[in-house]
């Protein structure tokens, strides 16, 4: 039997090492930043958490500044890549009913609102958000040029759509203090489990946030949407 030729791997390119040596050091990075903060973490921390040389730092991203403004921008395009579809959907169907001129019902302002509540609470009891998580916290404390890229590729986004949809309910202005307020308290309400995580597992007697437990948060997005009406209505 003629034996077949072994395929050997093929070598990365320069490029992919240079993209792999990229990707560790944002994703450890996140990691770093959120336990150290910006002050607290030296560029060898950085480095040796990646497993790369110290240089790759201000090679690939021109300092330790660059590399905590790249993570932020990391962290923003991983929520996008989860939120971006039912956020864009739900921003073009609002779009087409101003367009057609035929405006969203109440029933499906709730629904959409309900998919998008769900879908946040489900993503920022991940494990995955985690890290995020801690990143972001510190920015909220004491915001940087890092907040601001997350908030505007983001969050800005998210909570305009939400708010127009919030407004639908209320039949209110979607400008108005009053529909920016309950969007933003609506929107706490699930990021809760993420930013208090601790306290929630205390308070809840759960060891851990599971798919029995996530089924309750998803429920309760449901219930905190379904409260949604103008002032002295019925749902």
């Amino acid at each position: 039997m003629t034996e077949k030729p072994r395929t050997k791997n093929p070598r990365k390119s320069p490029e992919d090492r240079g993209d792999a040596t990229r990707e560790k050091l944002l994703t450890t990075s996140i990691v770093v930043f959120g336990r150290y903060g910006f002050d607290g973490a030296t560029t060898r921390m950085l480095s040796e958490a990646a497993g790369v040389n110290q240089q790759a730092i201000p090679y690939y991203f021109g300092g330790k500044e660059g590399l905590y403004i790249a993570a932020a921008e990391h962290i923003g395009s991983a929520i996008s890549a989860h939120v971006s579809a039912l956020r864009d959907h739900t921003r073009s169907r609002l779009t087409e009913a101003e367009t057609t001129g035929t405006p969203i019902g109440r029933e499906e302002a709730r629904g959409l609102l309900t998919e998008i509540l769900q879908m946040i609470a489900a993503l920022f009891v991940s494990r995955e958000s985690e890290p995020w998580a801690r990143f972001l916290i510190r920015e909220q404390m004491e915001p940087t040029e890092a907040f601001k890229r997350v908030y505007g590729g983001v969050m800005k986004p998210m909570l305009e759509v939400v708010g127009r949809l919030v407004a639908i309910l209320l039949e209110d202005e979607v400008g108005s203090q009053r529909v920016r307020l309950r969007t933003l308290s609506l929107i706490g309400s699930v990021m809760v489990f993420r930013v208090a995580h601790a306290a929630v597992l205390a308070q809840l007697e759960w060891k851990a946030i599971g798919p029995q437990e996530l089924d309750i948060v998803r429920g309760l997005a449901r219930e905190l949407v379904s409260t949604i009406n103008p002032e002295g209505g019925n749902a």
